[in-house]
């Protein structure tokens, strides 16, 4: 053989190792880029579920805090109604004629006797003339005296003579009871 036949056949070999070696790096070029575009793919859904995960999570807290908002303020309008269906009524007591105040009285007195058997009563401006008739036309009263002008809508206070007991039977402290044992059926019957 001669050598130029040696070399064309090392050439030939040469080229056929070149031509397997592009083969197969190109194989392994394929192989790691469609390895790596895998492991993109899947980070890009980790990524993507974990964004839509935070986004339903915040949405979820801020759908929260504007339904306490709505709430909050729908009860600070409630209670500003019910604050001011609880002042008419105490107007409209205060407001009713003085047969009743008088009436009133009489009663609270009564009642006012059978834990302070005698003491002193105070009444508001409004009323004081009322209470004066009252004690001077009963003589179970007598153990009643005036006292000073009281700020109450209505009824009447009475205080021990020597000061360590005072008895309320104030309309206001009626009306407080009355409220607050009433208070969930009359918000439900305002506001369903």
């Amino acid at each position: 053989m001669g050598l130029e036949t040696v070399l064309a056949e090392i050439r030939e070999k040469g080229q056929r190792e070149v031509q397997r070696l592009r083969s197969e790096s190109q194989q392994e070029t394929t192989r790691v880029l469609s390895a790596a575009q895998e492991r993109a793919g899947k980070i890009k859904q980790v990524a993507s579920d974990e964004a839509d995960k935070q986004t339903g999570y915040i949405l979820s807290q801020e759908i929260s805090a504007a339904n306490l908002l709505v709430k909050r303020e729908l009860l600070n309008t409630q209670k500003e109604l019910l604050d001011q269906v609880y002042q008419k009524a105490l107007i409209s007591i205060s407001g009713l004629p003085e047969s009743f105040h008088g009436d009133a009285i009489t009663r609270l007195l009564f009642e006012a006797k059978t834990q302070i058997p005698e003491g002193i009563v105070r009444v508001n401006r409004r009323d004081r003339k009322i209470l004066e008739q009252v004690i001077s036309g009963n003589p179970e009263f007598k153990v009643f005296s005036v006292g000073a002008d009281a700020d109450i809508e209505g009824g009447v206070i009475v205080e021990s003579r020597d000061g360590t007991l005072q008895l309320d039977l104030s309309y206001r402290t009626f009306l407080d009871m009355i409220w607050e044992s009433g208070l969930k059926d009359a918000s439900d019957l305002l506001f369903k």
